[in-house]
C-alpha cells in the first residue's frame, strides 16, 4: 500500500471511529441495558426478556449510556388478562431536579377493557403535560413497537411508526425546550393501583400475579454522550456541522410530513381520551405551549 493510500486509509478509519463513538445502534439487551433493581424478577427466554411484577416487587432496567438526539425503540407485549393497577413504563430521562423526561406509561385495566397509554413531557423538572389515549389494538396479544424520536426541533412519540404525540420546539415564544441534557433510556413495571386504573378505583388483584411484560428488539440509534462532557458541549457534539452530518438533523425531520400529520390527527380525533391542554379544572389558564401548538384540537 502506498504512503498516500496509508494516510487516506488512516483518516478514513479515524473518521469512522469518531462516527462510531457518537452513534449507537443495536438490538441486544445486554449490549445496551442493565438491570436497575429486582434482578430476580428478570426472566430470559432466548431473545425475549420478561419483567415480573408480584406483591413483593416490580422490576426495571436502564441503559448503560446516555444519549442526546436520535431515536430509541422497543417492542413490547403487555401484561395479559386482568392487568388493573399495573403500569409498564418506557421512557427517557436525564438526572437532577431540573431534569428532562419523555414518558410512555402503559396503564393496565380490567379484563376486556381497553389498554391506555399515557405520555408526558418534563422540561427543566416541570411535567404535568399528560395525554392519554386508548390503543387501537390489543397490545397484549402481539408485539408492537414504541419509539421516541428527538432532535432540536421536535420530540415525537410513535406507536408502530404512527405518531401519537409531538412536542415542538417553541423557544421563539419563550417556551423552554429539552435540548441540553443527555438522557438515559429506561423501562420498568410496578404497582400503581392508587391512580393507574380508573383513577385508582380499580385495585390490583394479586391473585393474577405474577404480571409479566415481554420485551424484544431493543434499538438505540442516537448520539452517545460521555458522562464527563457538559450539556452544552454534548449538544454541539451531537449536532450536525460542516464536517459531520447526523441523520436526525435532516431538514425533512424537522416537522412531521403530511402523511404523519394526518395520522396524528386521526389518533387524536379517534383515540385520545385526555389532554392536559383541555383540562380547565387543572389549568384555568391554558398552558402557553397549548395555545401555539399546531396539532392542537379545539
Amino acid at each position: 500500500m502506498s504512503s498516500k493510500m496509508c494516510v487516506f486509509y488512516g483518516l478514513f478509519v479515524c473518521l469512522m471511529l469518531v462516527f462510531c463513538v457518537s452513534m449507537t445502534t443495536s438490538s441486544r439487551f445486554d449490549e445496551l441495558f442493565q438491570p436497575s433493581w429486582a434482578f430476580d424478577h428478570f426472566v430470559h427466554e432466548g431473545d425475549l426478556l420478561k419483567l415480573k411484577l408480584d406483591n413483593s416487587s416490580g422490576a426495571g432496567f436502564g441503559s448503560k449510556n446516555k444519549y442526546m438526539f436520535g431515536k430509541v425503540s422497543i417492542q413490547l407485549k403487555l401484561v395479559e388478562g386482568d392487568s388493573a393497577g399495573t403500569v409498564t413504563a418506557f421512557y427517557m430521562s436525564s438526572e437532577g431536579t431540573k431534569h428532562n423526561e419523555f414518558d410512555f406509561e402503559f396503564l393496565g385495566n380490567s379484563t376486556g377493557e381497553p389498554y391506555s397509554v399515557q405520555t408526558n413531557v418534563y422540561v427543566n423538572g416541570v411535567g404535568n403535560r399528560e395525554q392519554r389515549l386508548n390503543l387501537w389494538f390489543d397490545p397484549t396479544k402481539d408485539f408492537h413497537s414504541y419509539s421516541i424520536f428527538w432532535n432540536q426541533r421536535q420530540v415525537v412519540f410513535l406507536v408502530d411508526e404512527t405518531p401519537i404525540r409531538v412536542h415542538t420546539n417553541m423557544e421563539h415564544r419563550g417556551i423552554p425546550y429539552p435540548k441540553d441534557q443527555a438522557m438515559g433510556v429506561y423501562s420498568s413495571i410496578w404497582n400503581a393501583d392508587d391512580w393507574a386504573t380508573q383513577g385508582g378505583r380499580v385495585k390490583t388483584d394479586w391473585s393474577h400475579a405474577p404480571f409479566l411484560v415481554t420485551y424484544k428488539s431493543f434499538e438505540i440509534n442516537a448520539c452517545e454522550c460521555p458522562v464527563s462532557v457538559a450539556g452544552m458541549d454534548n449538544r454541539k457534539r451531537c449536532s450536525s456541522s460542516e464536517d459531520k452530518k447526523y441523520w436526525w438533523d435532516e431538514p425533512k425531520l424537522s416537522v412531521l410530513n403530511l402523511h404523519q400529520s394526518h395520522q396524528l390527527m386521526w389518533v387524536r380525533a379517534k383515540h385520545m381520551v385526555y389532554d392536559y391542554c383541555n383540562d380547565a379544572s387543572r389549568f384555568p389558564v391554558t398552558p402557553l405551549e397549548c395555545l401555539h401548538h399546531r396539532h392542537r384540537l379545539l
